[in-house]
């Protein structure tokens, strides 16, 4: 009897929540937890949302945003593309970004959103900020949670799915985007020259944000290549599958943005496949000098980077 008693309450609680991520970096979701679901179909769109409040982004404050199918939170105008562009994109568009790539709903999974300013979720979101950005002291007043669930690519041939979130939140001072990864499986689909049988090739998912011109921009390591699949085991707050991300300025904690990439903390780098410009990552900047690879090295790509390695000498 106990154990039917405590399978009940898993279940109920499995319902309750409308989520069942395993992972526990996605923040819960789901009909139950009020969301909002947008279109099923292929390329759509919520429309746009309206906000109770203004969430500031850069230089500009949004009172409104479309929750868009292929992985895109837009604030300006609703974004269908399907294929991503590299970031910057100089074109006005203004957007955060966890996993653009082409979604196709009506395959399989859905889009929830919803605006948020219930305490025990707050609760959460402040906790999990002191622990990732602990002199910030930042205090969620108001959050605004898109979850895409189990969703599927354009031309699948496969049961391959994702599951990502984003978070928008602020505590009336700060603005900062929470970008969480669950379970991916595949990058691109097939209108982006992607294998219909495994989702990968082509032209691969883009993860970041863009403020619509060449100032503010950044691309998660692996955005538009293979590596993309490989997303949900980095982070940039040492807690795997979560970004985290001030958008009210400049900020990217964990590291330095150089060239829109993203190096961690202490990490040295050459900047070129020649290795020819060391830089280094100290206290969130980037400092380079001209030192070129050793002719003993083999300079060779690195996540974002090149690295310099040891040419190992053979054995007599």
């Amino acid at each position: 009897m106990l154990r039917v008693t405590s399978l009940l309450l898993v279940l109920i609680s499995v319902f309750k929540h409308g989520s069942t991520d395993s992972s526990g970096v996605l923040y819960p979701y789901g009909e139950e937890e009020g969301d909002q679901i947008t279109p099923i179909e292929d390329d759509g769109t919520s429309g746009e949302v309206q906000l109770s409040m203004e969430f500031k982004f850069f230089a500009k404050r949004y009172k409104s945003l479309h929750v868009n199918n292929n992985g895109v939170i837009s604030f300006n105008l609703p974004v269908s593309q399907y294929t991503p562009d590299a970031f910057p994109l100089t074109n006005g568009e203004s957007f955060v970004t966890p996993f653009w790539g082409d979604v196709d709903n009506v395959l399989g999974g859905q889009v929830f959103y919803r605006e948020c300013t219930d305490q025990d979720l707050l609760l959460r979101i402040s906790e999990d900020m002191h622990m990732h950005l602990p002199d910030l002291h930042f205090k969620a007043t108001w959050a605004f949670i898109a979850t895409w669930d189990k969703v599927a690519y354009y031309g699948s041939a496969s049961k391959k799915t994702n599951t990502f979130q984003a978070v928008l939140t602020t505590d009336g001072y700060r603005y900062i985007a929470i970008l969480n990864y669950g379970d991916i499986q595949w990058t691109t689909g097939t209108a982006s020259d992607g294998d219909p049988e495994t989702g990968l090739g082509g032209t691969p998912a883009q993860a970041g944000f863009n403020s619509g011109d060449d100032t503010h921009y950044f691309n998660i390591p692996g955005s538009r290549t293979n590596q993309v699949l490989n997303i949900q085991r980095t982070s940039n707050v040492n807690y795997r599958g979560r970004w985290v991300f001030e958008v009210d300025e400049f900020k990217v904690p964990g590291g330095c943005v150089f060239q829109a990439k993203f190096a961690k903390e202490g990490e040295e780098f050459w900047t070129e496949d020649t290795c020819i410009t060391k830089c280094t990552c100290q206290g969130g900047k980037v400092s380079c000098v001209e030192k070129a690879c050793a002719p003993t090295g083999i300079c060779e790509a690195s996540g974002s980077f090149f690295t310099c390695k040891s040419r190992k000498r053979p054995c007599f």
